[in-house]
């Protein structure tokens, strides 16, 4: 039977921890494949790729020329499912702050609520989170009240990484028209499904900081999602809403 699940890690100088997660994944008590996009990195991250790819079917590596952001790599990534046959299609970082063990979980949760994406949040119910500074923190947990109050989006964690997405949801919006990196791609791929009428669901997890490699925050891309916000909600019309869900994407 083929793989119906595909797990997208983006890597740029990843090399320490692309064995390790390897081991993690092929590891989990669901079947699936993994796709390593790489930025071209200069650690040889995608030659090793390559190489672990060569001794395992259910490895597949995508090199990109250079780096020009996580969403760029994202899209290239959804592209390459696309084009197969996989019905659930995650995101990863390559960095164990996404715990692989959460696979089946959300894969539970997408097939008993239909969802057409399941979030990992941090902040259901809770904090969960480990590692992280204390201003680190509030700038992620006001940015996630930003965004609910200016969208409407009713969701805990909008800029967390750690999803799975329906094939519908994705082939059911124009990726090539997402521009967006960082924390402004994850609100804006999630507000495009969800304005749709796309069913969103949530499962807890805990995020781990780094476990080796230095973090790609910045200041430009906190300053592409404080504007990206206002601009989603241009584009819904001033609703704090969703539009009315297609009877056929139902099924």
């Amino acid at each position: 039977m083929a793989t119906e699940t595909l797990i997208i890690v983006p890597t740029y100088n990843e090399r320490d921890n692309l064995p390790q997660l390897m081991k993690r994944l092929m590891a989990q008590p669901v079947v699936l494949d993994v796709l390593v996009v790489d930025d071209n990195s200069p650690d040889g991250t995608g030659l090793l790729a390559d190489e672990l790819a060569a001794q395992n079917p259910h490895l597949h590596v995508l090199h990109r020329s250079e780096k020009n952001g996580l969403g760029r790599a994202y899209i290239a990534g959804f592209q390459w499912a696309l084009a197969r046959n996989y019905e659930f299609i995650f995101e990863m970082d390559a960095d164990f702050s996404h715990n692989p063990s959460d696979i089946p979980r959300f894969l539970e949760e997408a097939r008993a609520e239909n969802a057409d994406v399941v979030l990992g949040t941090r902040y259901r119910n809770g904090i969960r989170v480990i590692n992280w500074p204390l201003n680190r923190l509030l700038l992620s947990l006001t940015a996630a009240r930003y965004v609910q109050v200016i969208t409407g989006m009713p969701v805990s964690d909008p800029t967390g990484g750690y999803k799975c997405f329906r094939r519908r949801a994705l082939a059911g919006i124009e990726l090539e028209t997402i521009h967006s990196n960082g924390y402004s791609f994850q609100i804006e791929l999630t507000h495009r499904i969800w304005r749709h009428g796309g069913r969103i669901a949530e499962v807890p997890i805990i995020f781990t900081d780094r476990f080796q490699g230095t973090s790609k925050m910045s200041g430009d891309i906190v300053r592409e999602a404080l504007w990206m916000v206002w601009k989603l909600w241009f584009e819904n019309a001033f609703q704090r809403q969703p539009r009315p869900r297609d009877p056929e994407s139902q099924a």
